[in-house]
């Protein structure tokens, strides 16, 4: 079956291989924040992006483990490519919508679907996302989430193929 990507998996893996990263041990934030000229800072605050200047900043907390810190750059990071404006100024239903936007480009930046495709991983279980907490140095939770979205897309996937030729 030919892999059919969302706009966003689409997005993720022309943005990767652009920088030349293939493979899960070569997703680090301080080699992307270099390449897209970000200026990383480690802070006791909340992790966040600020714009000024035309210049993007990431601010990460520095009380979060390397993992957390990884999750959260990949967020903030949806915000520097995808979003614009000062959050503090602009509708509630808005703000929602842009967090909504930076925490699916999270779960993707973190763990690509193009990557995750070249493991052929056809389950859910606990040594699976075990084994992808420790490639993609995320939390356990956040693997969990991950390996199922990305399941139930390939089986929804798989359905729709077999709707389509059923038909």
């Amino acid at each position: 079956m030919a892999a059919c990507l969302t706009h966003t998996e689409e997005y993720i893996k022309e943005f990767y291989l652009k920088m030349g990263i293939t493979k899960p041990h070569e997703l680090k934030f301080q080699t992307i924040a270099m390449q897209l000229g970000i200026t990383t800072f480690y802070w006791p605050e909340q992790s966040q992006a600020l714009f000024t200047a035309n210049k993007a900043f990431i601010l990460l907390n520095e009380k979060l483990t390397a993992q957390q810190q990884w999750q959260e750059f990949c967020h903030e990071v949806g915000h520097v490519l995808q979003h614009v404006g000062n959050q503090t100024k602009m509708p509630e239903s808005f703000r929602t919508y842009q967090e909504s936007k930076a925490n699916i480009f999270m779960y993707h930046a973190a763990i690509p679907t193009f990557m995750l495709d070249q493991l052929h991983i056809y389950n859910l279980d606990i040594m699976t996302v075990y084994e992808l907490q420790k490639l993609f140095n995320v939390e356990y939770d956040f693997a969990f989430k991950r390996l199922q979205q990305y399941l139930n897309n390939k089986h929804n996937m798989l359905n729709w193929n077999t709707f389509i030729h059923n038909a």
